[in-house]
Order: structure tokens, then C-alpha cells, then sequence
């Protein structure tokens, strides 16, 4: 049955799904005062002419084009690139900075070979190298007397040649939101837009938390002018450099509940998932939302007689959604319900339900206890296959919606997130999964490193016509960080970036600490036959200071500015501002 319903939405018609006028596709987005751009005055104005007119012209939720390409390369002469960092966190702060990373990566140096005895000081190691200094708790404190810092805390023992020395700049820090920031999503550069305008050299940057508020900003792709970074000693021990072509766009409120997952399918659409069960399909042209897509409420079954939840308030939302690269599908998993549901991104509306049975929530290591809901899940770059994570394992599916594969890490350990490998480094999928011990953990999903697997025998709870679940359960090839690379805590968020031709993978990794940790993975490791072996070779730790719940990250790949375009963008910037104060002072 999933089956044919699967084939038959793949075949169906661009329609309409609901008409720009009509208000019962969803909340219209109510702009914030610093969001009334010029521009977005003049889209709005756009929209009411349009309203006003005889007839209007239905669009379809996504459109049905190529999608652009969210992985970009740079060519085999470009020896280093820069990568824009973004994270939220817990103390509601969005913090941005960038990292300079380069094609060759060094070589892991064995511990047992001898020290370099010409290492350098505290102080100045201190001031060079942010990471090194907060990861091994140096602490200074400065003499009042003659103004020298003097070493108050363990002496770090590492050999420089040892430590990572990955440059960091800080971009931008503040205070995003009034709750704690849940989900975080950039849009893909805009392949069709000439090289050079504006739309070529931004992003757009999404930020969802649990205050309902979607923020919507402006990134520039540019990467800083190292000219213009001052080469002066911080107590952070980082460069500030900050960009004025990252705007503020304003806030959106399509939703009455915490939003749980942002995703840009395309440059033009905005999907977003929140905790009352709906999914808006928002249009980034005039930030309109076109529809709303409902979750039925699942249904109290199994409460423990204790519960103090008010009648009618069960565990409820949307965990997560991933969007088939033919953007004419869609996947979604909710809380409470142990099943995953497909969508038809064209007409907007459900295509199909497939619950998960008992003998899969065991494999998959849902005990009797255990929620049974999916919390991730993932399409494969190709979109022949796509994953569903639950708290400790992971299924894989087949494009006919039937499992074919068993994922589950040893030592057991919860799963946080999950995320295929580009398909410009493999042809063949891999599957990156983070846990709670600090590892990352690659699985081949199309490859024959599997071994047996059975379900557990049948015991009084379950029906005795049950049938037994024989399934292949997936070894891992490869292991980044853990215990053996001396990384403890969680990992909750991490991103894979390919920015080289040929070149080496780079995993930006956000540990519940405050550490960001950027790695460097030869595609040559991750190729050869291996029972987990480990790889990876750490190139720099970023402190942020704050409990890091998601991240996100994007390779800088805009042209860079000379001094005086950068002083005309501060210019241009500056005017824009001041035409916004006027008009707010016009309409006051």
C-alpha cells in the first residue's frame, strides 16, 4: 500500500493548494519594527496591488524546480577557504564567528614521540591560541603592581606542534530570543543570481526557538577582510571582526508552540515544524505564508496513572521533517506517535502513514518503556533511501517504504543527531551519526559491512503470530572523537562541509560544553575497510561559553571586497538604517 501510494504521489500534477487571500491557510506573518526593510515594504506593497486586482493566480506550495545545490565547492587552485560558524544555545544567545581552513591537513603526530622543548609561554600562548588555553583551564591573573600576567593554574605540558592553531574570528553576539534556540537553518546560495548582486553573496539565516518566534537575518558570504581585522591582544583571545552586510529581516509568527525544525528546501521556501503539530510552508519572497500543514493530535494511550497533565494535553509536535530532493515529498515524525507520515509537498496535503511495528521499535532499541517515536530523520543525497533515528538506533528504508537495515552504536548510547555524508566526496551513501559519549560514528547504508541480525524471541507480551524481524544490522567503518581522542561530553549538533574539489571533508562539531570543534577527515580514510577505526585530525576548539543546542555552518565563498567597496557597504548600511528610523518616525 505505501507503495503505490508513493508511486502515485510521484506522478501527480502541479496544482494549486490555497489562494494568497484566504487567511485559513495559516497566521499571516506579523513583522517586527526593526524588519521593515525597504524591501520587505516594498514586496508587502507589491502583495496588496495584487489583492486588489480581478483575478488572482494560483501557486503551488513548491514550486517543481531543480533545487539548488546546498554543498559549495571551490576549485582545485583554491588552497583555503572560510567558514561562517553559527550556534545557539540555552542562554538564548546566537553567537557567529568564522574559521580559515586550508586543503592540507596535517598529520596526527603519535604521543609517544618526544616533546618539542622550545615551547612557548602561557601568556603568549594565551593570547595566540584561544582554544588550547580555555581547554586546559589556564588562568591568568595580572599584577597590579607592574601590570605582568602571571600563571595562577595548572601549567599545560602539550607540545605546541601538538595543539591545534585553526584561526577564529568573531562575527557577531547577542541576545536572540526571550526562550532558549531549538533549531537553527541557512538557505543555499543562489546558483542563478549573477555573481556579484547581493542574492549571489547572502544567505538566509532561520532561527527557531521555544518563545514560538521564527528570527529571519541576512548573512553576507563575504569573507572578512583580513586587512581590516586589528591585530590586537583580546581576553578572548580571538579577533572581532564584524560585517555590515548581515541584516536583521524581522520575525515570524505562523506558530502557537515551541518550533522544533527549520529547513530551506530552496532559496524560496521556508519550511518550519512546531510543537503544535503544524508544519508552514513560508514564500521568502514577502515572507507569505502559502499553507499549513496539520498533524492530527495523537492519542492518550498508555498515560501512567500519576500524570498531572491537564485533560487533553498529551505529548504533542513535530520532531522533525526532511524533504525529498525532488521537493515533491516530505517526511515528518511527531511525539507520541510511533509512526512517521508522508506528504505531498504539491498539493499540500497527507500522501500516506507508516507505523512502526513492535518487532521494529525492539530492534531499534525501544524497550517495553521506551516513547516509540522517531526524533530524526534523513533523506539520502540521492533520494533512494532515507533513516529514521530514534533515542538509541537508527532504521533504514527503502525507497518502497519497507526497512532494510538495523543501526545500533556499541556500547549502547542515545543518538542526538544524524546526516548523510555529500555526495560529492562518496558515490556511495554514509550515514554520520553523534552520540551522547562524544563520538561520531559513519555507517555505509549501501554496502555489505553488515552482519545478522535477529529480533528478540517473542515473549508473553507480544502476539504469538508475530512475525520475526530478520533484518541486517550495519557496522561502523570509521569513529570521530570519543574517549580515545579525549572528547566526553555530548555531541548535539554537527555539520559536514566539502568545500575542496578532491579535498579533504571537514566536520564542525557543538558539544552541550560550549566547544566547537572543527576536524579534518582525508576521503581516503573513510575509504578503506576498517572495523571503526578511528580518524580525524582535530584543527582547532572555539569556547563559546554557553550550553550549545544547535549548530549550523556554511562555506563563505563570496567575493572578496577591497577597501572601498567595504567602506561604501558600511555606507550603504549605515543609509538604510537611517531611512528605516525615518519611516518608523513617518508612521509614529
Amino acid at each position: 500500500m505505501a507503495k503505490r501510494k508513493l508511486d502515485g504521489v510521484e506522478g501527480v500534477a502541479l496544482r494549486a493548494s490555497t489562494k494568497r487571500g484566504k487567511q485559513d491557510a495559516g497566521k499571516p506573518a506579523r513583522q517586527t519594527a526593526n524588519s521593515q526593510t525597504p524591501a520587505l515594504r516594498k514586496s508587502n506593497g507589491d502583495a496588496k496591488k495584487k489583492e486588489n486586482g480581478a483575478v488572482q493566480k494560483k501557486t503551488p506550495v513548491v514550486e517543481d524546480v531543480v533545487p539548488e545545490s546546498a554543498v559549495v565547492q571551490l576549485g582545485e587552485d583554491v588552497d583555503s577557504a572560510t567558514v561562517q560558524i553559527i550556534t545557539g544555545s540555552y542562554e538564548r544567545t546566537l553567537h557567529g564567528f568564522t574559521a580559515v581552513i586550508s586543503r592540507s591537513i596535517p598529520e596526527p603526530k603519535d604521543a609517544s614521540e618526544p616533546k618539542d622543548p622550545s615551547d612557548e609561554s602561557i601568556e603568549d600562548e594565551a593570547i595566540q591560541d584561544n582554544s588550547t588555553s580555555q581547554t586546559n583551564g589556564d588562568i591568568k591573573a595580572v599584577d597590579a603592581t607592574n601590570g605582568t600576567s602571571s600563571a595562577i593554574a595548572k601549567k599545560d605540558t602539550t607540545s605546541k606542534d601538538s595543539k591545534p592553531t585553526l584561526p577564529f574570528t568573531e562575527t557577531f553576539l547577542f541576545t536572540a530570543h526571550t526562550s532558549s534556540i531549538r533549531c537553527l537553518a541557512v538557505s543555499p546560495l543562489n546558483s542563478a543570481s549573477t555573481p556579484g548582486s547581493n542574492s549571489a553573496q547572502s544567505v538566509l539565516l532561520a532561527t527557531g526557538s521555544a518563545d514560538e518566534r521564527i528570527n529571519l537575518y541576512n548573512l553576507s558570504t563575504v569573507p572578512p577582510n583580513p586587512s581590516s581585522i586589528p591585530k590586537l591582544p583580546t581576553l578572548a583571545g580571538t579577533s572581532i571582526s564584524e560585517n555590515p552586510r548581515n541584516r536583521e529581516l524581522g520575525a515570524l509568527l505562523h506558530h502557537s508552540s515551541a518550533v522544533t525544525c527549520l529547513a530551506f528546501p530552496t532559496r524560496a521556501k521556508l519550511l518550519s515544524a512546531a510543537g503544535d503539530n503544524t508544519i508552514a510552508i513560508t514564500r521568502t519572497r514577502d515572507w507569505t505564508p502559502l499553507s499549513t500543514i496539520r498533524a492530527p493530535v495523537p492519542k492518550a494511550v498508555g498515560r501512567p496513572s500519576g500524570d498531572t497533565a491537564a485533560p487533553g494535553e498529551v505529548p504533542a509536535g513535530v520532531n522533525d521533517i526532511a524533504v525529498h530532493p525532488s521537493l515533491k515529498l516530505m517526511l515528518s515524525v511527531g511525539k507520541g506517535e510511533k509512526c512517521m507520515r508522508l506528504w505531498n509537498l504539491v498539493t499540500g496535503k497527507k500522501a500516506g502513514v507508516l507505523n512502526f511495528s513492535r518487532d521494529l521499535l525492539a530492534a531499534a532499541g525501544e524497550g517495553r518503556w521506551g516513547t516509540g517515536e522517531g526524533r530524526k530523520v534523513e533523506w539520502d543525497p540521492a533520494g533512494e533511501e532515507y533513516v529514521v533515528g530514534f533515542e538509541r538506533g537508527v532504521v533504514v528504508f527503502g525507497m518502497d517504504s519497507k526497512p532494510s537495515a538495523i543501526i545500533l552504536p556499541t556500547p549502547r548510547t542515545k543518538l542526538h543527531q544524524l546526516r548523510y555524508l555529500p555526495s560529492t566526496a562518496f558515490t556511495t551513501p554514509i550515514l554520520a551519526l553523534s552520540t551522547e559519549d562524544g563520538r561520531i560514528l559513519f555507517y555505509p547504508t549501501a554496502t555489505s559491512t553488515t552482519s545478522p541480525f535477529s529480533s528478540p524471541a517473542p515473549t508473553t507480551s507480544l502476539p504469538a503470530k508475530a512475525p520475526a524481524l530478520d533484518l541486517p544490522s550495519l557496522s561502523p567503518i570509521a569513529t570521530l572523537g570519543g574517549a580515545l581522542a579525549g572528547i566526553a561530553g555530548r555531541v548535539k549538533d554537527f555539520t559536514i562541509l566539502a568545500p575542496f574539489v578532491n579535498g579533504p571533508l571537514f566536520v564542525v562539531t557543538g558539544s552541550s560544553d560550549g566547544a566547537v570543534r572543527v576536524w579534518g577527515i582525508r576521503v581516503g580514510e573513510l575509504e578503506k575497510n576498517a572495523d571503526a577505526k578511528q580518524v580525524g585530525t582535530l584543527l582547532g576548539t572555539f569556547e563559546t561559553g554557553a550550553r550549545i543546542t544547535c549548530l549550523t555552518s556554511f562555506v563563505m565563498s563570496g567575493r572578496a571586497e577591497e577597501k572601498g567597496e567595504e567602506e561604501q557597504a558600511v555606507v550603504g548600511a549605515d543609509a538604510s538604517e537611517s531611512s528605516d528610523s525615518e519611516d518608523g518616525s513617518e508612521s509614529d
